[in-house]
């Protein structure tokens, strides 16, 4: 069990392989050894704190996975700072939200993704900005928020970019951070990310360097990684997906990481054949897409072995093509959530093919995984379904500033439960077979209902809404939602796309929106969701537009 912090591992690897590889971007042949990475995390460690940042301050990282994504993060772990993550596909709305939710006191950014310019929004959202000096913000809608910093060479009015941080940080007392870094400890929180919840309010969930650090280093294990490991990491860094699952795996294992800015196939193909990937990530839909490009057949992925495919239930077909056509021959499955570090279980690099497509395989060394009885509470015996709980050094310290969501989540006995069914098999694998919220998961990001539903409640004409998962065969699901207009309002499918364009995340936007009278109702009054998802699938296929 790991009883340190990130700093301290990344120093004690530096110090053992200073000349190994820790970061690699094979698309511009940008390398970092762990000595050179480490020395470039001290300077923007004390770049931060000369800009006044203290321990415990939260620092917001708004970016996709550039190279400097990870100097930030362990910049701010060494500086006893709390990295928040930010969704790359966050609009003005959540952003606003998460700023001022999670009292973030500096916040990074880089130009933008897709369709978001992240300056722009940034600049409408804090207007002082223009005016304001650097590193002395006074924004009325984010008391706490005193700097911006631009993770780039260029200037913008009001903040800092990321060579002047780094500049300032080789002009600090090294003494300083020195100071603090004695008092950083494994039970701190290191980093938050935001999951939405039933409530429709996006919680921060607090993870420690105890959590994260343990479950990569099980998670490298179960794929049998060594310092000769090079892990290609397409998936975004601000999930766990990335920073857990990825870089906590390879930090633990002192192997290397071929990291993507964003998802490419072809760039992700070409990383592991230039770089002689050993291992590689990604959600269904990302190997899919690897496998179905007509240049697959020019890339030489013999060096693979191993890796995870996680995020949302893998098909068995894809499963044998990763098997027999990438060489992935010990391929893992995860399974758990960002409030449990996220991985609960995982199946091992030489389980059979039917139990890597059938189940999610065990529990982590170090954490107990077990199905309940939703009404009792009471262990289920094996083959009976029930809710998945988990207990251990993976359970997240909390939501942040939401005490009565957090004792929601975990009981007093320390169970934190997952809200997803599952059942237990003779041979100790764990089977995923439904879900007691009414989470959608979409290509591997889950969609909390309620968060749409309260959002599309704002606009005018809308009287009550509903939003269900649609099944898809590209996604899993889709979002779809059933309206029900005020009697004298008339609106289109097309007027309510156009509302949340701009303002919630793309990926949250309904594909389907369908107007209704009413919806199915039980006996007590309550709305029967499976019959609108029912509903809806069949209106998909009838329409012919069903993914």
């Amino acid at each position: 069990m790991f009883e340190t912090t990130l700093s301290a591992l990344l120093r004690q690897k530096a110090r053992i392989q200073p000349n190994r590889d820790f970061i690699v971007y094979a698309d511009r042949d940008l390398r970092f050894t762990y000595g050179e990475f480490d020395r470039r995390v001290d300077d923007l460690a004390r770049g931060f704190l000369a800009i006044g940042l203290k321990k415990g301050d939260h620092v917001g990282i708004w970016a996709t996975n550039v190279p400097d994504w990870n100097t930030i993060l362990f910049a701010s772990a060494r500086a006893g700072l709390v990295l928040v993550t930010v969704n790359t596909a966050y609009k003005t709305h959540e952003l606003e939200y998460l700023v001022r939710q999670s009292d973030l006191a500096c916040l990074c950014i880089i130009n933008g993704y897709r369709d978001s310019d992240y300056v722009a929004m940034v600049n409408e959202l804090i207007p002082e900005l223009k005016t304001a000096p650097r590193g002395h913000l006074q924004a009325e809608k984010f008391p706490r928020l005193k700097s911006v910093v631009y993770v780039g060479q260029e200037k913008h009015r009001g903040m800092y970019n990321f060579a002047e941080l780094l500049l300032l940080g080789k002009h600090t007392d090294p003494a300083v951070l020195a100071e603090i870094e004695t008092q950083c400890d494994t039970n701190d929180v290191v980093n938050m990310q935001y999951t939405s919840g039933t409530t429709g309010f996006p919680k921060g969930v607090m993870l420690t360097h105890r959590n994260i650090l343990n479950n990569g280093f099980g998670i490298g294990e179960n794929q049998r990684l060594t310092e000769r490991d090079i892990v290609c990491l397409p998936v975004p860094l601000f999930h766990c997906f990335g920073l857990v699952l990825g870089m906590m795996a390879v930090l633990t294992h002192g192997a290397t990481a071929a990291l993507l800015e964003w998802f490419d196939p072809v760039l992700v193909l070409a990383t592991v054949q230039k770089e002689k990937c050993t291992a590689l990530y990604g959600v269904p839909t990302m190997f899919i897409a690897e496998l179905n490009h007509p240049m697959f057949p020019m890339f030489d992925t013999r060096s693979l072995r191993t890796g995870i495919m996680a995020g949302s239930p893998c098909p068995i077909e894809a499963m044998k093509q990763v098997i027999e056509k990438m060489h992935m021959t010990e391929v893992t499955i995860c399974y758990g959530l960002t409030e449990s570090s996220p991985v609960m279980t995982q199946t091992h690099a030489d389980d059979s093919l039917e139990v890597k497509v059938a189940t999610v395989g065990r529990e982590l060394p170090g954490v107990e995984v077990t199905i309940r009885d939703p009404e009792t509470g009471e262990e289920c015996p094996e083959g009976v379904h029930g809710e998945f709980c988990c207990r251990g050094y993976n359970t997240m310290k909390g939501y942040y500033k939401m005490e009565e969501a957090t004792r929601k989540c975990i009981d007093s006995q320390g169970w934190l439960h997952s809200g997803d069914m599952g059942v237990k098999d003779e041979e100790g694998n764990f089977r995923v077979t439904g879900r007691i919220k009414d989470m959608i998961i979409r290509g591997g990001e889950n969609i909390y209902p309620k968060e749409i539903e309260d959002f599309l409640y704002t606009m005018p004409g809308v009287k009550d809404v509903q939003v269900v998962g649609i099944a898809s065969k590209k996604y899993g699901e889709e979002v779809g939602a059933f309206v029900i207009l005020h009697p004298d309002a008339s609106l289109t499918e097309e007027d309510v796309k156009d509302f949340c364009r701009g303002r919630i995340s793309r990926y949250k936007i309904p594909k389907y929106v369908f107007f209704v009278d009413a919806y199915p109702l039980t006996a007590s009054g309550k709305i029967q969701k499976y019959q609108l998802r029912e509903e809806g699938s069949k209106k998909a296929v009838e329409l012919g537009r069903a993914t």
